[in-house]
C-alpha cells in the first residue's frame, strides 16, 4: 500500500497477526477508527471519533494515510473530503478508515495491494 514502509508494515502485521475480524468494521473499531454515537437514554448526540481501540494501530493508519497523500487514488480521496467540508484531521481519519478497509480485504483474500490508477482519473 502507498505510504506504508518496511517498519510500518512490522507494526501493522503484529497489531492483527493471529486475529480473526468478521468484517472490514470489525477491524476499523479494534484500531478505533469507526465512528461511535454517543447516547445515553432518548438522547443521541451524534458520531464522535472513538477513543478506544488499538492506539498502537490507530497511530500507524493515521500516519500511513498522511504519508500516503502522494498517491494519486488517496490524494483524491482526501480532497473529495475536504471540499465536503471536513478539517484536515478529519479527512485524514476518513481516509485512514478506507485504508484499513484495504488492509481488511488484503488480509481476507491473502493478497497483495493492486492499484487501479484509471479509478482516480
Amino acid at each position: 500500500m502507498p505510504g506504508v514502509g518496511v517498519r510500518t508494515a512490522a507494526r501493522l502485521l503484529t497489531e492483527v497477526a493471529g486475529k480473526h475480524f468478521e468484517t472490514a468494521g470489525h477491524l476499523a473499531a479494534y484500531a478505533g477508527l469507526a465512528p461511535v454515537t454517543r447516547r445515553s437514554g432518548s438522547s443521541i448526540r451524534g458520531e464522535h471519533p472513538s477513543r478506544r481501540g488499538n492506539k498502537i494501530l490507530k497511530r500507524a493508519m493515521f500516519l500511513s494515510a498522511f504519508a500516503a497523500l502522494r498517491d494519486p487514488i488517496s490524494r483524491t480521496y482526501y480532497d473529495r473530503k475536504i471540499a465536503q467540508g471536513k478539517r484536515h484531521n478529519q479527512a485524514l481519519i476518513a481516509l485512514s478508515r478506507r485504508r484499513c478497509d484495504v488492509l481488511f480485504a488484503m488480509l481476507r483474500d491473502g493478497s497483495l495491494y493492486q492499484a487501479d490508477y484509471a479509478v482516480a482519473a
